[in-house]
């Protein structure tokens, strides 16, 4: 089958989230100018070469279109709707949308008229774009405004008052937005301030007063995930190796070095320098990744619903491949290029283009892999995770071929080549699959689609690993496979991953009907989401700060506050392995008013826009997590989930607060000494 792929749109789609905050392919420049009582806003782009902005008029299933939302009109109304004015508009049949899509190239200017009502004035608001070039876009993107300014009406004439006449309108409908297009004009409600009252009031100097080793900051926790990254990324080399592109170069390239010459020690040293170059090369890519990201952008993507749509398609081309439907390959003037560079060269420069060679030749294979690894990496929370990683993934790669130029009598071992290394890329293609929906699931749950609740996530799964077990025993095959031979048999490595596929998927059918199914409680949605189950009800929970507290008050009873979040990994394992222990759950239920705070809830806040103060910047809270991130911020000076405290019912902490830690007995010494506290 033809090359669908080039690396470089492949490793475009890995980092689509880092080129994003790397690049700015769009420059604006905002302008107003008066003419009378109108005052015409003029917002000018300059687009780079290659790249395209899209127009006010997107079909719906399209990319993001350009809009204005203006959240503060003061003495100013819209005269009506916003428009493009310059720049050549672009028609065109979009095969990667499907539709056929209108956008501007080079530079384009768009124009909002607004109609001064006399007095003072205040216009605020943002421009919300989206721009793609060939193989990849930037996430939709907001551009704040803001102007300010004083006009004075003319008066009339008489001193009588008489109906105002404007231009388009009938004196009926002068309060309206002027026939604004409502498609790509939205007007919410008038910011509100954020209720100081003690409810809000900052307590970070209580909580740290707490020092009587009850409580479990976020070093515990972080300290688990270098480990985890770590040993995830010497796993995902070692599944690299057992790859069709990776296994048969292990004896030809140690053999080469061994021929390479006759001193054994020097051999050695060459084996020894090339798995090095090995690992150089794969750290290099993590710490690009993590120079592209920023820490703080790294924070935002596990629970980023845009990005993890992202991750999802992308772990599906991957699955595809290792299934067969195509293969991700380099262009082969890649590895032309550097194997004359190898023959050119001598010593560790010659060295160092052959690993290079390495790399790409067993990119089809090792390819999703990477992308897989960065993905789980990049998503983890720190600027480190990335190069931690693929440290890990570049160790185990290089160790056998370093390993084996030592001892040259250890290559007669190694099993040889056939169909179990293609079988080898089937499985992680269900394993690649499987782990797509985890994405999708993140993303479902922030913007409340529910279409991927428990027991649909569970049923996904549990189909994907009973298929998984049927191809180990030869009942599927695919296009890649060899032709079955009738006197083939099923070995007995084959029949125990089977056995291990068929009993995962029996392990998870209770989950159906709401079993915790805690081994996997980390990658499925909350039980909140499950329609139907047997068995013990939840506990009681309250998604609201204020009406949680009022709710203690009327009980006389403490608070237990849980920052989560709806891509929160951690927080799925705490509820799982920690809240389910009776112990635990009968003080919650019984002893505890309970209030899950979603820190990624997409959903627009009821009453519009907030404006909140932080740092000495004003900060716009346009949806539910963003005011539930703000007041963990402002009241509890953390932003990491999960994020237990304890309070009585005027928002004073009762003990230290709570982070990711799966000791059971820590967790109840951690809510038994608030009891004790709140009792005093």
């Amino acid at each position: 089958m033809k090359r669908i792929l080039t690396a470089l749109l492949l490793f475009c789609s890995i980092m689509t989230v880092a080129i994003a905050q790397m690049v700015n392919p769009v420059k604006w420049d905002i302008t107003t100018k008066q003419e009378g009582n109108t005052l015409i806003i003029t917002y000018s782009a300059k687009i780079d070469n290659g790249w395209h902005l899209y127009n006010m008029n997107v079909p719906e299933g399209g990319p993001v279109k350009t809009s204005l939302t203006f959240e503060t009109l003061k003495g100013a109304k819209l005269q009506g709707p916003s428009h493009f004015v310059s720049g050549k508009p672009i028609t065109k049949y979009d095969d990667a949308f499907g539709m056929e899509l209108t956008y501007y190239e080079g530079s384009a200017a768009l124009q909002q008229k607004i109609r001064l009502t006399g007095g003072d004035y205040t216009i605020e608001g943002y421009l919300t774009y989206m721009s793609c070039c060939d193989g990849m876009c930037t996430p939709p993107t907001n551009e704040e405004f803001s102007f300010t300014g004083s006009f004075e009406a003319e008066k009339p004439a008489d001193t009588e008052q008489q109906p105002v006449a404007i231009e388009g309108t009938d004196s009926a409908d002068a309060s309206s937005t002027d026939g604004a297009n409502p498609d790509s004009i939205a007007v919410p409600a008038e910011p509100t301030s954020v209720s100081t009252s003690d409810l809000w009031t900052p307590v970070i100097d209580q909580l740290e007063a707490y020092a009587d080793g009850s409580s479990k900051g976020d070093d515990s926790g972080r300290a688990h995930s270098w480990w985890y990254i770590l040993i995830a990324g010497f796993i995902a080399g070692l599944v690299a190796l057992i790859t069709p592109c990776v296994w048969p170069m292990i004896p030809m390239t140690v053999s080469f070095f061994l021929k390479r010459t006759k001193d054994r020690n020097k051999s050695i040293k060459d084996a020894v320098t090339y798995g090095i170059s090995i690992i150089v090369i794969y750290v290099g890519l993590g710490l690009l990744i993590t120079v592209i990201f920023g820490a703080s952008a790294l924070n935002s993507l596990a629970t980023n619903a845009v990005f993890n749509i992202i991750f999802f398609l992308l772990l599906v081309v991957f699955a595809l491949s290792f299934f067969g439907a195509f293969e991700l390959t380099l262009p082969e003037s890649w590895t032309t290029k550097l194997d004359e560079k190898a023959d050119a060269t001598t010593g560790l420069l010659s060295i160092f283009f052959m690993a290079f060679t390495l790399c790409l030749v067993s990119f089809s294979c090792t390819g999703p892999i990477i992308g897989t690894l960065l993905v789980e990496a990049a998503t983890s929370g720190s600027m480190l995770y990335p190069a931690i990683g693929m440290f890990g993934f570049a160790l185990a790669l290089s160790l056998p071929f370093t390993l084996f130029a030592m001892f040259p009598s250890m290559l007669q071992s190694m099993p040889s080549s056939g169909g179990w290394l293609n079988m080898v890329k089937v499985v992680l293609g269900f394993c690649e699959l499987a782990l797509a929906f985890k994405f999708l699931s993140v993303a479902d749950l922030a913007y409340g689609w529910r279409i991927l609740d428990r027991e649909t996530f569970l049923a996904i799964w549990i189909v994907i690993f009973a298929l998984c077990g049927m191809y180990l025993l030869g009942w599927i095959r695919l296009p890649h496979d060899d032709d079955p031979d009738p006197s083939d048999r099923v070995s007995v490595t084959q029949l125990m991953l089977a056995l291990v596929c068929f009993s995962f998927s029996v392990y998870m059918v209770p989950g159906l009907w709401g079993a915790p199914c805690k081994a996997i409680s980390a990658f499925t949605p909350p039980m909140s989401t499950q329609d139907f189950k047997l068995g013990e009800e939840a506990i009681t929970t309250y998604h609201s700060y204020e009406e949680g507290m009022e709710a203690a008050q009327r009980a006389g009873k403490p608070v237990l506050v849980d920052f989560s979040g709806f891509g929160c990994v951690n927080c799925r394992k705490m509820e799982a392995a920690v809240w389910t222990a009776p112990e635990v759950k009968n003080i919650i239920e019984n002893d505890y008013i309970l209030i899950e705070l979603m820190v990624d809830d997409k959903t627009a806040l009821p009453g519009g826009t907030e404006v909140v103060t932080e740092n000495g910047k004003q900060v716009k809270l346009r949806t539910i997590g963003d005011k539930w991130s703000y007041l963990q911020r402002s009241k509890f000076g953390a932003n990491a989930q999960p994020f237990y405290v304890l309070l009585d019912g005027k928002g004073n902490p009762l003990n230290g607060s709570y982070s990711y830690d799966e000791d059971i007995d820590a967790y109840v010494n951690f809510l038994k000494t608030g009891l004790t506290n709140y009792k005093r």
